[in-house]
């Protein structure tokens, strides 16, 4: 990517080190889980051997915007490609990284159990799910933790007026099996036939067929319509 042209002076003041990480989720498990990479060990770049969330450093020569640093690191760092990626906020300060003034922008991405066949990449010697209870109580680099516990609250929030579970599955998916993946991320129930009605009055969806379902019985099957985005309901789910 060529850098735009300026006829500006060149900026003297310093500048802080700019970063994206991601965090992604999947079902597993039956278990909300989060994608870690280690820190290499044998390095003198701060917190080795410690768990973090994939990313890194922008580069201007690569990345347009943030969202294709984020997508570049994701890959780079785990192999992921991810369907669904929102970007969920900023952290700034002094303290957040020993190097210097740091900046990082985060993203969360959302990818079916099926889809994925993990990777170690650069600089991450070890890639790994964990669920989310238990990648919390880690000691993760940075702020890693911060980030982490913003995106769970952030996703959960979401979950309770959209349809973005739908991306945490592999395609075709019954209502039975979509149905599981809002409860594994809200941990609770949901009233059955309220959610059949307004997964089914929703629109965002359309029939794929007939398949065998969790229970050996035939199950209509489901495919998104539209995977750009989710879409939005109007009020927020029942509980059971």
């Amino acid at each position: 990517m060529s850098t735009p042209s300026s006829n500006f002076p060149a900026l003297t003041f310093p500048r802080p080190l700019v970063t994206v990480d991601v965090v992604t989720f999947t079902v597993l498990d039956n278990a909300l889980q989060v994608l870690l990479v280690k820190r290499p060990s044998d390095t003198v770049e701060p917190f080795p051997g410690k768990w973090a969330l994939p990313g890194g450093f922008v580069n201007i020569d690569e990345d347009a915007t943030l969202l294709d640093c984020a997508l570049r690191k994701l890959r780079e760092k785990t192999g992921v490609v991810t369907p669904y990626l929102e970007q969920l906020g900023s952290w700034g300060g002094a303290q957040r990284d020993p190097r210097g003034w740091s900046a990082t922008h985060c993203f969360y991405a959302l990818i079916p159990a099926e889809a994925m066949q993990l990777r170690s990449g650069a600089n991450a010697p070890e890639v790994a799910w964990f669920e989310v209870d238990a990648a919390s109580r880690k000691r993760l680099a940075f702020d890693h933790c911060e980030l982490l516990d913003a995106a769970v609250a952030r996703l959960r929030s979401k979950v309770e007026y959209t349809s973005l579970p739908a991306f945490l599955l592999e395609e075709p998916f019954t209502l039975p099996a979509l149905q599981q993946t809002y409860e594994v991320v809200l941990g609770r129930g949901i009233d059955k036939s309220a959610f059949r009605k307004r997964m089914l009055d929703g629109g965002f969806m359309e029939e794929a067929g007939m398949v065998t379902g969790s229970l050996g019985r035939p199950a209509m099957s489901y495919r998104l319509r539209d995977r750009s985005q989710a879409a939005l309901f109007p009020r927020t789910f029942n509980a059971k």
